[in-house]
């Protein structure tokens, strides 16, 4: 009868030990991305931290107000970002395209700014795509998306997106956007894209603080575009970020986070 007794205990202690291994893994696989929480109306989104939602829409979460003095330093784009500064961008419906528009390749990427596996992607795998854009060998169509905001709070992603927009106007939405990844803050929590910051990082890079920049960054000129391109992100079934798609098709997971990986499944496609 002992032995019968330690026997099921030992049995529930392995059941238990399986069920926690089960559980890290899917801890693990929904830590690689943030993405909306499914409810198919492109309201609020989660993130991958699972943080509180927000009942206001993303879309429609004011811009801050006026810059403050006291909005953190910025750091500089990455210097890779200097060879994307002729590279011509443009707007078309909710899509901002980087590169020539008669590229033989298309690379689709969906981001929200304050994804912290974007920036993780932009700093690893999307590297491997500033030779291809520069040389006119593939064109990039980047979906901003800002459903962050509704699950976090804040309007950090809705401000960021519309400094962006307002970067392609201005003629530097490459070494901005680079910018604004390379200051994101450490807490995905931390709603940090304010107007005041924004501008901050807009300074690092040369040639685009102005009146009309400022003006449509602190007025959230671009709004309405932002809103736009929430919703071809909902309209396109995308269901986290990043999402890369390379000439229509998903490269391997893991490769979006390493140069050399993703390089090679450019290369794959034809890209080099």
């Amino acid at each position: 009868m002992a032995v019968d007794k330690a026997g099921r205990k030992t049995g529930r202690k392995a059941a238990r030990v399986a069920t926690a291994v089960v559980a890290a893994a899917l801890i693990g696989v929904a830590a690689s991305a943030c993405g909306p929480d499914g409810d198919g109306d492109g309201g609020a989104a989660k993130s991958s931290s699972a943080a509180p939602e927000s009942k206001r829409p993303a879309s429609e979460a004011p811009a801050s107000e006026a810059p403050a003095s006291d909005a953190p330093e910025a750091k500089a784009p990455p210097a890779s970002s200097a060879r994307l500064a002729e590279t011509p961008a443009s707007v078309r419906g909710g899509v901002i395209t980087v590169g020539d528009p008669k590229a033989g390749h298309t690379v689709k990427i969906y981001e929200d700014s304050r994804c912290p596996f974007c920036k993780k992607f932009e700093e690893g795998g999307a590297q491997a795509l500033v030779g291809p854009v520069a040389d006119g060998k593939v064109k990039v169509e980047y979906v901003i998306a800002s459903f962050l905001d509704g699950n976090l709070g804040g309007s950090g992603s809705v401000n960021a997106a519309n400094a962006l927009r307002a970067s392609v106007e201005a003629g530097e939405f490459p070494r901005f956007h680079a910018a604004v990844f390379a200051n994101q803050p450490a807490e995905e929590s931390d709603d940090a894209y304010t107007p005041a910051f924004l501008l901050n990082i807009a300074g690092k890079v040369d040639g685009l603080r102005g009146a009309a920049f400022d003006k449509a960054v602190t007025k959230g000129t671009y709004k309405k575009w932002v809103g736009e391109a929430m919703r071809t992100f909902t309209a396109d079934g995308i269901q986290g970020t990043p999402t890369v798609l390379v000439d229509g098709k998903k490269p391997a997971g893991d490769s979006l986070y390493d140069r050399a990986a993703f390089a090679k499944e450019l290369r794959t496609a034809g890209i080099s």
